[in-house]
């Protein structure tokens, strides 16, 4: 019994991954559990369309950011690069922030400014 109390009390003080995404990217992350409301009902994801603007973008990166409930931002990379000087600009670790691919856009290592930053940390040296 003082195992379920103990893993209720760490569930209660855990903290939340946020989604800046397409449709289909929150709908998947929702789908799996991801989807929070705070005290204030603000919910932990942005839905963007062809009618959200750069600006709200970055007001909901730059809400998550000093949100203390959140401790991972995804986002898909094809907002993060609409909002790249903010991204670039953000070097606190917590929470932090993984660009993530869409269903219509994949992937590219070389435009995650997180992960350019990372490799900045190491010489090539140290992974041979």
């Amino acid at each position: 019994m003082a195992t379920i109390s103990a893993a209720v009390a760490q569930a209660k003080g855990g903290k939340l991954i946020a989604v800046i995404g397409d449709e289909d990217t929150c709908t998947g992350f929702l789908l799996g559990g991801v989807g929070e409301l705070n005290k204030a009902r603000q919910p932990n994801f942005m839905v963007v369309d062809k009618n959200t603007t750069v600006s709200e973008i970055e007001e909901c990166f730059n809400t998550f950011t000093t949100r203390s409930d959140i401790a991972i931002i995804l986002i898909n990379q094809m907002f993060a690069e609409l909002i790249r000087h903010v991204l670039d600009a953000y070097t606190k670790p917590l929470p932090a922030v993984l660009e993530i691919p869409s269903k219509d856009n994949p992937y590219d290592p070389n435009k995650d400014s997180i992960l350019r930053r990372a490799r900045g940390m190491f010489s090539a040296d140290e992974f041979r």
